[in-house]
C-alpha cells in the first residue's frame, strides 16, 4: 500500500508507457521510502534490478552486480574486471529481453562507487552511448546519500551533464499525510496523538510502519524505541552510517548544532566543535542539508557570510535528549509522561513540527500567494544599548511588506495567555525592530495544539492558527 507521493508516482508510471528511454534519478534521505515507491510504481517487475552493498571494495561491489545479472537469467562468459566490463553484461541481458519495455533499477547506487572505481564513466558509457539511442529503456537510479547523487550525477559536468530525463526529490510526509497513513492502517489515533509521533519520529514513513494497534502512543514508543527487542533501537548509528562512510565529523557537527535550538553561525559552530575551518566542514554542511538532517538560512537583516545552521532532524534530537546516554527501563517514555522534562521537549519538538508546515500556515493566513522567505532569530544581549537577549521561533518576511512573527506554544489543553507571555511578544518585537531597523508592519500569530483561551492578552495577536490547520494537504 502507498499511500501520497501522487506525482512521483505520475512520472514513473508516464515512463513506463512512454516511446522514448527515460534516464530518472530518485534520492532523499535514508527510510523516507525510494525503494518502495519504485518497486510499487513498476509492480515489483524489473528486467533488472540491484541494490549496491552498503560495505565492500569493488570487487565485491562487481561480484554482487554480476550476481544480480545471473538472478535475472543473463549470463556472462568471465568475471567482469571493472564497471565498463560489468555494464557490458547488463547490455547483453537488455538485449535478450523480450519484455516491450525493458526497466532497469539499480539501487543505493552511491555505496557502488568506490575508491578509484569507474562507476561513473561506465554509467555514462552505457547511457550515453548505448540506452539513450534506444526507445525501450527506463533507467532509474536512487541513493540515500543525497549529496552524492546531487554532486555525481544530477548536477554532473562532465558526460552526464543534462542527460537525466527526471529527477525526484522524496521529502518527509507531512501530518496531513501522516493521518491518511494511519487511517488506512485502521489506527485509531486523534490528531494530538499522530502530533506526538511526530515530534519524536517527524515525517519519515518508515517510521510509521512500527505503530501497532491497540497500543497508546507511549506503549508504541516503548515498544519501538526502548524495549528489550526494540527494532528502532540502534537506529542512529544505522542512520548516518548508511549514508556517510566516515560518520564522525557528521555527528560531531549535529551533536553541537543540537545544543542550540535556533542554530549556530559558521563561526558558532566552529568554536563550539573544535572542527577545523576548511572547505571540508562546507562540504559536510552541505551533504548534512541536502539529506535533510539541517538546514541553513540567512537571519532577516543578516548576510549570507552570517548564515545560520540548524538542527531540523526529529529523530536526531530526539536521541540526543532521552537516548544518547543509554536506557534500560523498557517502559521509560510511559514512565516519562507529564514530567517537567517531557513537557519541555514538547514545547521544542513543537516548533521544530511548525517549521515543517510553514505551507499549511501561509495557506490559513491567506498569504500562500504572497513570496516570502522563512527565518528563526536570535540576538544575543547588548548592553551598550539596553536590548536584552531575544529568540524568535519563526518570522515569515513578506513581500507586502509585513512580518508575521510565530510564537509556538504546546499545550495539554487550551493555551492560556498570560501577561507575561504578552510582554515577551512586545518584547520581541521591539528588540527585532530596533536591531534589525525593519519598516514592516509585525504581525504577531500565536500557534498552538489545542486552542487558545479568550482574553484581553489573546487579542493583541493577529491571529491564532492550531494544529489542526497544520494537518491541512
Amino acid at each position: 500500500m502507498i499511500l501520497g507521493r501522487e506525482r512521483e508516482l505520475d512520472i514513473l508510471k508516464e515512463a513506463a508507457l512512454d516511446d522514448r528511454s527515460r534516464f530518472i534519478a530518485v534520492y532523499g534521505r535514508r527510510r523516507i521510502g525510494k525503494t518502495f515507491l519504485i518497486r510499487e510504481a513498476f509492480g515489483y517487475r524489473f528486467t533488472f534490478q540491484h541494490a549496491g552493498l552498503s560495505e565492500g571494495g569493488i570487487r565485491e561491489q562487481i561480484f554482487a552486480f554480476e550476481s544480480s545479472i545471473r538472478d535475472a537469467g543473463g549470463t556472462f562468459s568471465e568475471k567482469a574486471k571493472n564497471w565498463l566490463e560489468a555494464f557490458e553484461d547488463l547490455k547483453e541481458l537488455i538485449r535478450a529481453s523480450k519484455e516491450e519495455r525493458k526497466i532497469i533499477f539499480i539501487d543505493e547506487l552511491s555505496w557502488m562507487d568506490t575508491q578509484n572505481s569507474d562507476l561513473i564513466v561506465a554509467l555514462e558509457n552505457f547511457w550515453n552511448g548505448w540506452a539513450s539511442a534506444r526507445k525501450d529503456i527506463v533507467l532509474i537510479v536512487s541513493a540515500s546519500a543525497t549529496s552524492w547523487m546531487l554532486n555525481k550525477v544530477i548536477h554532473n559536468k562532465g558526460g552526464l551533464y543534462n542527460r537525466l530525463t527526471d529527477r525526484i526529490s522524496l521529502d518527509t510526509f507531512t501530518l496531513a499525510e501522516c493521518e491518511r497513513y494511519v487511517k488506512a492502517c485502521k489506527i485509531n489515533l486523534n490528531r494530538d496523538q499522530i502530533l506526538q509521533y511526530y515530534m519524536i519520529f517527524g515525517g519519515v514513513p518508515y517510521y510509521w510502519t512500527f505503530l501497532q494497534k491497540g497500543l497508546s502512543i507511549p506503549q508504541n514508543v516503548d515498544q519501538i524505541l526502548f524495549d528489550k527487542e526494540a527494532p528502532l533501537k540502534d537506529e542512529f548509528e544505522h542512520l548516518y552510517s548508511s549514508i556517510f562512510r566516515y560518520p564522525e565529523t557528521y555527528i560531531r557537527i549535529i551533536k553541537t548544532l543540537g545544543h542550540k535550538k535556533v542554530g549556530m553561525t559558521r563561526e558558532e559552530l566552529i568554536s563550539a566543535s573544535g572542527i577545523p575551518n576548511s572547505g571540508n566542514l562546507s562540504k559536510k554542511l552541505e551533504e548534512l542539508e541536502s539529506c535533510g538532517f539541517i538546514r541553513k538560512y540567512t537571519s532577516y537583516g543578516k548576510k549570507s557570510k552570517d548564515a545560520v545552521y540548524q538542527l531540523i532532524d526529529h529523530f536526531t534530537l530526539f536521541y540526543y535528549q532521552f537516548m544518547e546516554k543509554g536506557v534500560t527501563d523498557p517502559h521509560f517514555w510511559s514512565g516519562q509522561i507529564n514530567t517537567s522534562r517531557i513537557n519541555s521537549w514538547m514545547g521544542l519538538a513543537y516548533e521544530r513540527v511548525v517549521l515543517r508546515h510553514v505551507s499549511q500556515i501561509k495557506k490559513k493566513l491567506g498569504i500562500s500567494g504572497i513570496h516570502s522567505e522563512e527565518f528563526s532569530w536570535y540576538t544575543t544581549s547588548d548592553k551598550e544599548k539596553g536590548l536584552p537577549g531575544v529568540q524568535i521561533d519563526l518570522l515569515i518576511a513578506r513581500k507586502d511588506r509585513v512580518i508575521n512573527l510565530c510564537e509556538a506554544k504546546y499545550s495539554q489543553s487550551e493555551y492560556l495567555v498570560t501577561k507575561k507571555d504578552d510582554e515577551n511578544i512586545h518584547r520581541k518585537i521591539s528588540v527585532f525592530t530596533q536591531t534589525t531597523g525593519t519598516k514592516d508592519a509585525i504581525f504577531p500569530i500565536l500557534i498552538t495544539n489545542v486552542g487558545v483561551i479568550d482574553n484581553s492578552y489573546a487579542m493583541n495577536f493577529q491571529s491564532v492558527i492550531i494544529s489542526d490547520d497544520l494537518f491541512t494537504e
